[in-house]
C-alpha cells in the first residue's frame, strides 16, 4: 500500500532551512494538570537537550486546571506550550501536535502516561541503526492512579528486534500498542501515509499502528520502559461505554481489514466483526452494573449489528441473565 488514506489529514514536510532536532516529544493534555506534573517531569529527567529534543504541550482548551501554569514552573522556559482556542476534540489536538513537531523523530506522550529511564536512549537506538525503520515501541508497565504496578503488556518477541512479517495479524486482531505514548514515530512516516482516520476516533491509533507495519518495518523493545495510567476519567474510559466508539472500533476492522494479505482477509474478518460484538456486550455489562439499562440495552442490540456468532449469542444469554 502506497497511497495516502483520503480519510487521513496529511503533514507537510518541515520548512527547509528550520533546525531540526532529532526529538519531538508531542504531549497533548486536557484537564489533568497534576497528572501532566508527573509526565513532564520523567521526560526532563531524561532531556539531551535543546538541540537535541524539542518538548511542547498541546492543551485542547483546558476548561477546570492550568496546564500552562505547570509547564512554566516545571520547564523554565525548556518547554513549550501551545493553547487551542477551543475544544477541538483528542483526535484533532493530536494532529496538531504532529503539525507543531519539528523533531526527525515523533513521540506522542499523553499528559497521564510516564516514561522510564532510558526510554528515549534505547528507543533512539533501532532508527539510528535502521534507516527504513518507520516506528518502535516499547513493553509497558500498567499502573493504577496511585502508581501501583497492576501487570505488564504482552511480550511481543523475546528479545528486542524487528518484528516478523506475520505479526501483522497480531496486530490486526487486537492493538496491541496500548497507548501512542509507547510508540516513536519517523515524523516522515506521517508525511508518507497521513494522520489518524477520521472514522476511527479514539480507536484511530489501532488503524494507524497497522497502516505503519504494511509499509514500513516496526521495532519492538522488550524492555519495559512506559507506564500506561488506567483511570476513571481517561480518554478511554469516559468513551468506552458511547455507542458511537463501538461503530467507531468497527470504522476501524473494516480499515485494518483493506491493509491486510489475501490469505488473512478472510480469516480474521469473522473474529475481528465478533470481537467487535463482545465489546458492545462488555459495555452492555458495565452499563447495566451502573445502572444504566437504556444504554446498556442499546449497547446489546448493537452488539449483534456486528456479530450473531454462536459464542456472540451465548455471551449475550449471559450477560441477560447476569443482569435481570
Amino acid at each position: 500500500m502506497s497511497q495516502k488514506n483520503p480519510h487521513c489529514p496529511t503533514l507537510k514536510p518541515v520548512p527547509t532551512g528550520i533546525k531540526r532536532p532529532l526529538w519531538s516529544v508531542m504531549i497533548p493534555t486536557y484537564n489533568c494538570a497534576e497528572l501532566l506534573r508527573e509526565t513532564l517531569t520523567t521526560v526532563l529527567m531524561q532531556d539531551p537537550g535543546v538541540d537535541f529534543m524539542q518538548i511542547m504541550v498541546v492543551d485542547n482548551h483546558s476548561t477546570k486546571d492550568d496546564p500552562e501554569a505547570v509547564v512554566k514552573e516545571l520547564g523554565k522556559g525548556r518547554v513549550e506550550f501551545f493553547r487551542q482556542s477551543e475544544n477541538i476534540g483528542s483526535v484533532k489536538n493530536f494532529q496538531t501536535c504532529l503539525e507543531l513537531s519539528r523533531g526527525q523523530l515523533i513521540h506522542l506522550l499523553h499528559s497521564d502516561d510516564l516514561l522510564c529511564q532510558g526510554f528515549y536512549e534505547k528507543l533512539a537506538k533501532p532508527f539510528i541503526e535502521n534507516p527504513d525503520l518507520g516506528a518502535a515501541f516499547c513493553r509497558s508497565i500498567f499502573v493504577d492512579e496511585k502508581l501501583n504496578w497492576e501487570g505488564f503488556s504482552c511480550l511481543e518477541l523475546s528479545q528486542s528486534g524487528i518484528l516478523p512479517p506475520r505479526w501483522i495479524e497480531k496486530i490486526a486482531e487486537l492493538c496491541r500498542i496500548s497507548v501512542p505514548s509507547l510508540a516513536v514515530v519517523r515524523r516522515e512516516v506521517y508525511e508518507k501515509l497521513g494522520g489518524y482516520d477520521s472514522r476511527c476516533g479514539m480507536s484511530g491509533d489501532w488503524e494507524f499502528w497497522v497502516r505503519v507495519f504494511a509499509n514500513y518495518p516496526m521495532w519492538f523493545e522488550a524492555q519495559p520502559l512506559a507506564m500506561w495510567r488506567r483511570h476513571s476519567n481517561s480518554t478511554n474510559s469516559t468513551n468506552a461505554y458511547k455507542s458511537t466508539f463501538i461503530q467507531e472500533n468497527f470504522n476501524t476492522i473494516r480499515a485494518i481489514l483493506s491493509y491486510l494479505p489475501d490469505e488473512s482477509h478472510q480469516k480474521l474478518a469473522k473474529k475481528l466483526k465478533q470481537n467487535c460484538a463482545f465489546l458492545a456486550l462488555g459495555s452492555a455489562k458495565s452499563l447495566k452494573k451502573k445502572g444504566e439499562l437504556a444504554l446498556a440495552i442499546v449497547m446489546l442490540l448493537q452488539g449483534f449489528k456486528y456479530s450473531t456468532s454462536s459464542p456472540v449469542l451465548m455471551s449475550a444469554i449471559k450477560v441477560i441473565l447476569q443482569t435481570g
